[in-house]
């Protein structure tokens, strides 16, 4: 089917078919129905196809987004699939998981009065069609080359860095802690917005590619670094950060208040049917419980989300900023509204009541102030304000900071930054070890898939540059 561009002026934005919420608040699946190839080609065709594409400009991935829009609209999809790929290794999962609000479909130049394009559903449509269509095709390198890659985490930075240095001809084997390859996308992020079978679906094609996956392995304990580096030609550390920060106040302690991450984890390993004790047990289930989540992040709209799902009495979202000064998607915000999540604005927890388990969330009301040292307005208490929330699980969703990597490795000579993350030449993207690169959230702090699939592609290209240096060999041009 083929469409004319420049289509903003006549044409609506549209977006997928959401999926009811009656429907949608007892089970897990993905909310938002796929484009059928009409409605992509329709709302490709309202690219205004600009001189200076800002949605390119803000996507961490500078994704050639007005082109696959125009080869989507002409019903070119096998090409528009080819450029989008080109850029990205996994445009499916961004298409369903980034925040397109803050980013490409925010900056769209028609979005003042004729609302952005949707590009986020486009991408998807595209890379499913292409996946269905058997148009995605397992790696093969022109050419193999004797030398051997590791890779410590099998998430979005870990498995980007994989697929460009095996296309490059290198024996790639990535090792991570868990059971499965997917990291965040497969154990933190919920089905609703990213089934596994997607994500599989990717590791699958990563194995057809000859990248070889040791899982259960946690370096450290099972290998260790020093290990590594003698194995392999190089070594990228892309682990992402786990450790959850933690909040203070009397009864912080209490039985029934838990990290956001263990609350995922437990949810997304008892939908793929594995046993957990702490879900089995009621501690990591939400069934007819009253849910208070503090955050104001995408994982703390995961979070309560998957409350909701689980048959949650009550769910509630406690954040110290408003609305508009939420981290979070405003899609996510709105989507967890309407399946029944209350947000108590401008509140932060002072206290948490309760026996041996929490039984309440003592807060206070703020107002925000002057901006910070960060540019954001400041956040003050106000006297007197207190009051409570009702609570049988307390979720904290307060962001992540990295886990002791030289301890955790088993190499104090590992050098980290003052926020712990790993220290980097960022334009090198090695560490101060010789041949140990570093990419993703374990360098940059918590942050987006994309930017972990960016991190990713780059340190795999300096990676190339190293070895082929140390083997004294040519660097192919690009």
């Amino acid at each position: 089917m083929t469409e004319q561009m420049l289509r903003f002026v006549h044409t609506p934005q549209q977006t997928p078919e959401k999926r009811s919420v009656a429907e949608r608040n007892h089970d897990f699946g993905e909310i938002y129905r796929i484009f059928q190839e009409r409605e992509a080609a329709r709302q490709s065709s309202r690219c205004s196809q600009c001189g200076v594409p800002f949605c390119s400009v803000h996507c961490p991935l500078h994704n050639n987004i007005p082109d696959w829009l125009k080869l989507t609209a002409e019903g070119r999809l096998e090409e528009a699939y080819e450029v989008a790929a080109s850029t990205n290794n996994f445009p499916e999962i961004c298409g369903r998981i980034c925040p397109q609000d803050r980013l490409c479909e925010g900056n769209c130049v028609i979005e003042k009065g004729f609302e952005a394009v949707t590009i986020g559903a486009v991408e998807r449509y595209i890379t499913d069609t292409a996946l269905e269509r058997g148009w995605v095709k397992p790696i093969v390198p022109r050419r193999e080359l004797d030398a051997s890659i590791g890779i410590i985490g099998a998430g979005p930075g870990g498995m980007a860095a994989a697929e460009q240095l095996r296309r490059r001809g290198y024996q790639v084997t990535v090792y991570d802690r868990y059971d499965r390859a997917g990291g965040l996308l497969i154990y933190g992020i919920p089905n609703f917005k990213l089934e596994k079978d997607v994500v599989l679906r990717r590791r699958a094609l990563a194995e057809a590619s000859g990248i070889r996956f040791v899982l259960n392995c946690a370096v450290g304990q099972d290998v260790t670094l020093a290990e590594l580096r003698a194995r392999h030609a190089a070594v990228l550390i892309a682990t992402g950060v786990y450790k959850p920060r933690e909040i203070g106040g009397p009864g912080a302690g209490l039985g029934g208040i838990v990290p956001a991450l263990d609350y995922l984890i437990a949810s997304n390993r008892e939908n793929l049917g594995d046993v957990v004790p702490d879900f089995a047990s009621g501690l990591l289930d939400a069934k007819g419980k009253r849910v208070v989540v503090i955050g104001g992040g995408d994982t703390a709209m995961d979070c309560v989300r998957t409350a909701v799902r689980q048959g949650a009495a009550s769910v509630q979202c406690l954040y110290r900023r408003d609305r508009a000064n939420m981290p979070g998607s405003m899609r996510e915000v709105k989507n967890a509204e309407e399946e029944g999540v209350e947000f108590v604005w401008l509140s932060a927890p002072e206290a948490f009541l309760g026996e041996a388990n929490v039984s309440g969330v003592r807060a206070v009301r703020m107002h925000l102030g002057l901006p910070d040292s960060s540019g954001r307005q400041s956040v003050e208490p106000i006297a007197g304000s207190h009051f409570t929330l009702g609570a049988d699980l307390v979720i904290k969703a307060l962001g992540f900071d990295p886990e002791d990597l030289p301890v955790m490795f088993g190499d104090p000579g590992l050098e980290v930054t003052r926020w712990g993350t790993l220290r980097i030449n960022h334009r090198s993207c090695m560490t101060n070890l010789p041949g140990v690169f570093a990419a993703g959230d374990i360098v940059r702090g918590a942050s987006l898939v994309v930017w972990a699939i960016r991190d990713g592609r780059d340190a795999a290209k300096r990676m190339h540059e190293y070895v082929m240096e140390q083997k004294a060999l040519p660097v192919a041009a690009e």
